[in-house]
């Protein structure tokens, strides 16, 4: 489960190296984050760091999995197989989103550094598909691993996904105008199915 994870933290560096040279700037954002941003890029972080190293911290100390009370000592057969199923499907949405932004992939949010619009393909059904697969990763892993830094970590990085989203609908109003507008009022925020036009 562990090398998922850290599979899937390779595929998005390389993507997002790949978008950076696609776009010829800086994709990295998370640096000119100011106020609550500043907190969602350290949620986003901490959630990742939390997923991966709790259970090998749990692992090289057991008296720490030994006082957690969702520890299960890998005895949970059926709910780990669910969650390798939902990390694994999340990871691939989440890469997939990615990808299909190209250039216009960004991590985090600042002002006048919005790339253009992405409305196709997994974009139709979620404004923001790669929170989403990432989320379930992070749930997943949650599930095959319980333990309390494995089930905190989906919380943490839902928090900080809501926390960025609200910035970058801002931000992508002001660079966008109406074609964001039109997007906004058609598209849910994390899943569901087209709404049509609300004019």
């Amino acid at each position: 489960m562990l090398a998922l994870l850290a599979g899937y933290l390779l595929l998005f560096f390389w993507g997002s190296a790949i978008a950076a040279q696609a776009a010829r700037t800086s994709i990295w954002l998370f640096g000119q984050a100011r106020g609550r941003d500043r907190w969602a890029a350290f949620g986003f972080r901490a959630a990742f760091v939390l997923a991966f190293f709790g259970p090998l911290l749990w692992l090289a100390w057991p008296a720490l999995h030994k006082i957690d009370p969702f520890w299960t000592e890998g005895e949970a057969v059926a709910l780990s197989l669910i969650g390798a199923f939902l990390a694994g499907i999340g990871a691939m949405l989440a890469f997939a989103a990615q990808m299909s932004m190209g250039s216009s992939w960004r991590v985090g949010v600042a002002e006048g550094a919005t790339g253009a619009l992405v409305s196709g393909g997994l974009y139709r059904f979620s404004r923001n598909p790669t929170f989403v697969g990432q989320f379930m990763l992070l749930a997943g892993v949650g599930l095959a691993v319980p333990a309390v830094p494995t089930l905190f970590a989906p919380m943490l990085f839902l928090w900080a996904a809501a926390t960025q989203v609200r910035s970058e609908e801002t931000a992508l109003r002001q660079a966008l105008g109406r074609d964001y507008e039109h997007y906004l009022n058609t598209v849910p925020r994390w899943i569901g199915l087209h709404r049509g036009s609300a004019t």
